[in-house]
């Protein structure tokens, strides 16, 4: 007994003009005019500040950048078929490289992670610390005392940590 499906095809929306990022392309649109707006009243306003003007046209006009890059990359349009999701779908022309990686990875991973737990050490472990809770640790002070004496006297205490 075999069961027919039928598949409807997916009709892409289609976007006029400039695309599905419009706020993007006209903030883009906007600065680019604004810097060359800038930029011409540095070059023929006669003004004596007018390098000041030129350079601050060219960092609109440089940041005006962004945009283009946002409205650019929102739309890029990927067909279906090309998507793929992390947790069931994988694509099958590029299994056999992605996978043999990500077993070797996940081998040397386990490997280095199983070592540690052999011999009862963690990640953040410290091998210069005393094991012991109770360590003595000798603390010297050198100071100037002027009311006591003139000279540098050293003062050996010891700590318990």
């Amino acid at each position: 007994m075999s069961t027919s499906v039928q598949v409807e095809p997916v009709m892409e929306i289609s976007y006029d003009g400039v695309g599905r990022c419009k706020c993007s392309f006209w903030f883009a649109v906007a600065h680019d005019i604004l810097g060359v707006f800038i930029m011409m009243v540095g070059v023929f306003g006669g003004l004596v500040v007018h390098d000041l003007f030129i350079y601050a046209g060219a960092i609109v006009i440089f940041l005006s950048l962004i945009w283009w890059v946002f409205w650019y990359s929102g739309n890029i349009d990927v067909p279906p078929e090309e998507l793929e999701d992390d947790v069931g779908m994988i694509k099958l022309k590029n299994r056999g490289l992605s996978q043999a990686v990500k077993r070797v990875s996940g081998r040397l991973s386990n490997t280095i992670r199983n070592s540690f737990r052999r011999n009862n050490r963690s990640f953040r472990e410290d091998n210069n610390i005393p094991s012991s809770t109770n360590a003595e640790v000798s603390l010297s002070t050198i100071f100037d005392n002027n009311m006591a004496s003139s000279s540098k006297e050293l003062y050996r205490e010891t700590l318990s940590v």
